[in-house]
């Protein structure tokens, strides 16, 4: 099964209008036309002043969003992966901001399901593009003193992968992706990932 990275689209619901649009958001170079009701003139509507967040590097995003978690004070799903290469070894991640090794795996995005947002986060983070078995569920994980920077709801998998295909896509982030053989892995672990280690090492179900 090969998983690639998901793609979110948006549909807008058209208005009726008299006559076909002249022209397409694209061919007014950074301008989109509103639809317009009928009888009505067409309106330009400056894409800059719709969208200002598209101007706003994806670091900056990030901080923002984890800011806006801090403040609605509810606690933020994740999804994380244990996965096993052919020959046995588990794939790790090493994080920029602890400098220790890591499932790779992260945050659920707005409208993303737990099937997607692992697809997504272990191309992100670890190169994996493809999925030789269906996840199997190890456990939910959610104590709160797991994670210093907010209440987490981990729920973790275990899946057979492919080999990475890819370098992860935030290098300040991603410092390492290895595989190791489970005797062999760096511990601890970080963000408390020890226990959930162990438990897809037992194949024990855990519900915390």
């Amino acid at each position: 099964m090969v998983v690639t990275h998901p793609v979110i689209s948006r549909i807008a619901r058209p208005m009726p209008r008299c006559a076909p649009r002249s022209r397409t958001a694209s061919e007014t170079y950074g301008e989109m036309v509103a639809p317009a009701p009928c009888g009505t003139p067409e309106i330009v509507v400056p894409e800059r002043m719709l969208f200002p967040l598209r101007v706003l590097p994806g670091s900056v995003l990030k901080i923002l969003r984890e800011a806006a978690r801090h403040i609605l004070k509810r606690p933020v799903i994740a999804v994380a992966a244990v996965p096993f290469l052919d020959d046995g070894r588990i794939v790790l991640i090493r994080r920029g901001d602890t400098g220790t090794w890591a499932l790779p795996g992260g945050t659920l995005e707005w409208g993303e399901t737990l099937r997607t947002g692992l697809a997504r986060e272990l191309l992100e983070e670890a190169g994996i593009h493809t999925f030789l078995s269906e996840p199997e569920l190890v456990g939910v994980f959610s104590r709160p003193d797991r994670d210093v920077r907010f209440h987490g709801v981990s729920v973790i998998v275990r899946v057979r992968v492919a080999p990475p295909t890819y370098v992860p896509m935030n290098s300040l982030e991603i410092l390492q992706v290895k595989a190791f053989y489970a005797g062999e892995v760096p511990r601890p672990l970080a963000l408390g990932q020890n226990d959930m280690l162990d438990a897809a090492l037992q194949k024990k179900l855990v519900f915390e």
